[in-house]
């Protein structure tokens, strides 16, 4: 059977009820049939749900589902995206080790790389998203352990060659860290590239809704379990009812993907022809500086379109004040259309010079294109730009 449909297929087994939808497992604790099940438990002799901390069926379906969809050996799931990101370095990580990242990175992984597990003495090194197979080779030291990375990235869309740091990762034994929430594993498996390890914010495309948060690392079972280990005992662990919630959800995920694909590549390629606005950024536009790359290891370009105006946060703001589909929210991977500014709030901690780097302007835009009507959305986006730019010359 292909993905999907063992995706789709893939549930908790049937109670004495014979249930076609899974049941939600609504459970903090599990009982025991007897003394010994419960010391053969505990001494993991006996496989078996103990504490939703640990496990619960509920949320190891999600998991499953996951595995299937990025053709993963093991995984686990979190309460949060962050969570799950931190985890895959946390566990894996000891004091003297180094990391490699690419540089353009969600601020959050930002912050986690350079201001908490740098506490613990694990160094770091940055290279932009577009570096070269010598830079990164140049970059790697004795302690390296780890190559972490989001292509496409939060919020320029800038992709790294998946192929190249495989390549790199097996030739110096390192980890290979992926965060493919912004493709989903709808459009792209990093382990298909040599990945060990693939990171998601279940929250954005996985639920697509807005509903609930979440967050899973699926990979390699070597690595997994030391994950599992650093979560089950630190409890980062995810809700029955989100990963009721997210598992639902994983079977309309290629249908959603698809959708959301064909109007943000509609939405970009017509703002890319409005005179008034300085730039469009997607993968699968040809002007996208990595559009080859993109449909290398892409099925299609994703949710996300970047935009960027002339006039700073002033005719920002007027462009989406003047906006009446879209919502403004930090959020993205929705149903509905969302946008944001990331200088003012994303990225908003980040150093003057550090947006500078990742070319994070004042005026950047970043637009998470939902499921309405695709002419709709071209309509509000395209009166958003006349308004601001008639509140600039009004000023």
């Amino acid at each position: 059977m292909k993905k999907q449909t063992r995706a789709i297929r893939t549930q908790t087994k049937k109670t004495q009820y014979r249930e076609h939808s899974t049941p939600l497992f609504l459970t903090s604790s599990f009982t025991f049939e007897s003394a010994e099940q419960g010391k053969a438990l505990f001494e993991e002799t006996e496989e078996g749900n103990i504490y939703s901390r640990f496990s619960n069926p509920s949320v190891q379906e999600f998991i499953d589902k996951v595995c299937v969809l990025e053709d993963c050996e093991d995984g686990v799931a979190t309460a949060t995206g962050m969570a799950a990101v931190f985890a895959s370095m946390a566990a894996l990580l000891k004091s003297g080790d180094h990391i490699l990242a690419s540089r353009a990175l969600f601020g959050s992984a930002h912050q986690i790389i350079t201001q908490i597990i740098s506490k613990w003495g694990i160094t770091y090194t940055y290279l932009d998203a577009d570096a070269s197979e010598a830079d990164w080779e140049a970059a790697v030291t004795p302690n390296t352990r780890m190559v972490y990375l989001e292509t496409p990235s939060n919020p320029g869309l800038d992709l790294v060659d998946l192929e190249m740091i495989g390549r790199l990762c097996k030739k110096h034994n390192l980890i290979y860290n992926v965060d493919n929430c912004f493709a989903s594993p709808a459009l792209q498996n990093p382990v298909d590239f040599g990945a060990d390890l693939v990171v998601h914010s279940a929250t954005k495309y996985m639920d697509g809704q807005g509903r609930v948060l979440g967050g899973i690392v699926v990979g390699k079972e070597e690595y997994i379990k030391h994950i599992r280990f650093f979560c089950r005992h630190t409890g980062p662990s995810m809700a029955p009812f989100n990963a009721w919630v997210l598992s639902k959800s994983l079977e309309t995920l290629e249908l959603r993907m698809e959708k959301h694909c064909s109007n943000a590549l509609t939405l970009a390629t017509a703002l890319e022809k409005h005179p008034d606005v300085k730039l469009v950024k997607y993968p699968f536009l040809a002007s996208h500086p990595q559009h080859e790359l993109a449909k290398a290891q892409m099925k299609a370009g994703g949710a996300i379109v970047t935009i960027e105006l002339e006039g700073g946060f002033e005719r920002v703001s007027a462009f989406m004040d003047a906006l009446e589909i879209a919502s403004l929210s930090s959020n993205l991977g929705d149903t509905r259309t969302i946008v944001t500014n990331p200088f003012t709030t994303t990225h908003a901690k980040l150093k003057a010079d550090e947006k500078l780097a990742l070319g994070i302007t004042e005026g950047l835009i970043r637009i998470s294109v939902g499921l309405e009507d695709i002419e709709d959305l071209i309509e509000d986006f395209t009166n958003a730009v006349e308004v601001s730019v008639k509140s600039d010359i009004l000023e």
